[in-house]
């Protein structure tokens, strides 16, 4: 409790909630001096809350060389703790992991209803969104990418997108994967059928479409990568 109170103080701070949120779709480590330019707030300031959200581990913090000369600068990037805030206490986790290791334990055909099954979610996932915003208007290429960058921030990815000039190819990255303790210990079950989720989206969206992982998290990588390939 005393965590969660700790926590909860830091972020009741707006510009401090702010800095934390500018922080998460930075994808990269920070100086003191970018968040007092980009929040016009004085150096001594933005070190304070960088510490505050240090302090409760939401931030990870080291001295490194800039390469620009003089002293070293020190940086901030996300912390890899996960912060959940229950009331009452709740662990999902431990039941996404009963769930995950009974289909599994159902061989072949546990792995594919529980990857159809994330396919469909993504689907109906994406066609609410849509549904939200546009009804059942005709869309462009650009509405559609627009709805699915939308979406993946809704979804907690931290997304970056970038469309071929022919827009043929969709390039997208996932900094933050929801799944990620669980992908850890199930890398098997757990990513197959994120990547399904994913598919269900951009096929909601565009279509038949050919998802091709590059890098992923759990390996090690800074971000989940892929390039999606539409049918023109």
């Amino acid at each position: 409790m005393e965590k969660i109170l700790k926590i909860t103080n830091v972020l009741s701070d707006p510009t401090r909630y702010s800095i934390y949120e500018f922080i998460t779709r930075k994808h990269q480590e920070v100086t003191v001096q970018e968040i007092a330019e980009h929040f016009d707030i004085h150096p001594n300031v933005a070190r304070l809350h960088l510490s505050k959200l240090e302090d409760v581990h939401m931030l990870v913090s080291e001295t490194k060389k800039t390469g620009k000369g003089g002293r070293p600068s020190r940086l901030y990037r996300l912390s890899d703790d996960v912060i959940q805030l229950n009331f009452p206490f709740r662990d999902y986790q431990l039941l996404a992991k009963i769930a995950l290791e009974t289909l599994f334990s159902l061989g072949e055909a546990g792995k594919q209803a529980l990857f159809e099954t994330g396919k469909k979610f993504g689907n109906e996932y994406m066609e609410s969104e849509i549904a939200k915003r546009y009804g059942t208007e005709e869309l462009t290429f650009d509405e559609k990418l627009e709805i699915l960058k939308e979406a993946a921030e809704l979804a907690g990815f931290y997304p970056e997108f970038e469309a071929s000039e022919d827009k043929s190819v969709i390039y997208f990255q996932i900094y933050n994967c929801p799944f990620r303790e669980l992908a850890q210990s199930h890398y098997d079950p757990v990513c197959p059928t994120h990547r399904e989720f994913l598919k269900g989206m951009f096929e909601s969206l565009f279509g038949s479409v050919k998802l091709v992982e590059k890098e992923s998290i759990p390996e090690g990588c800074d971000s989940c990568s892929y390039k999606a390939l539409i049918s023109i």
